[in-house]
């Protein structure tokens, strides 16, 4: 045989794909890894995502209903399982309907937990900021009562001038020591 044909005889076009042999995938991970490899072996061409599945609807209830089913004697034996269906697909509507009002509910419920949530967090934040403002505040009277109680405890006009620059690093190290103030309270009270 020529060494450009099959084994079926038919030609084989030349610099074509070569025969790949057929696998069986015997498991879910071997199938997982034969599309991987498929993918991979053109990683140019872009790899397909199916699109979410849409979501399962009842089909609508008819406008008029024309073969009005009654309990009439000559009805075949036919017409119980057209009623059947017609019973079951009402039902699954009925259900599909209740599925989704409770699913509204539960959106609903969560929202308004989610904003009473906010709102005591609000709250909680509000009260300790004041709490944090009071005790800033608190601080600051007793840095200034301290400061007064130093400038009228100076007999000199040098020693207040020299002081002066001694208060500004002093200064500074009362506010390096605010920054080490926690700044919040742990705890609930």
């Amino acid at each position: 045989m020529a060494a450009h044909t099959q084994k079926n005889n038919k030609p084989r076009k030349p610099g074509g794909k070569e025969s790949q042999p057929l696998i069986i995938a015997k498991t879910p991970a071997e199938e997982q890894r034969l599309k991987l490899e498929r993918l991979m072996r053109n990683p140019d061409k872009p790899a397909p995502i199916p699109d979410r599945p849409k979501e399962w609807n009842p089909r609508a209830p008819p406008e008029f209903v024309r073969d009005v089913m009654g309990s009439s004697a000559g009805a075949g034996s036919g017409e119980f399982h057209v009623y059947r269906h017609l019973r079951r697909r009402e039902y699954q509507r009925q259900d599909f309907l209740d599925k989704i009002s409770e699913k509204v509910n539960e959106d609903i419920e969560y929202l308004d937990k989610v904003e009473l949530n906010k709102l005591a967090a609000d709250e909680r934040t509000a009260k300790r900021r004041k709490k944090r403002e009071k005790l800033k505040r608190k601080m600051r009277m007793a840095k200034m009562a301290k400061l007064e109680s130093k400038n009228k405890g100076e007999d000199d006009a040098e020693k207040s001038s020299e002081s002066s620059s001694e208060d500004d690093g002093e200064r500074e190290r009362e506010a390096e020591d605010d920054a080490e103030a926690p700044s919040f309270i742990m705890g609930r009270k």
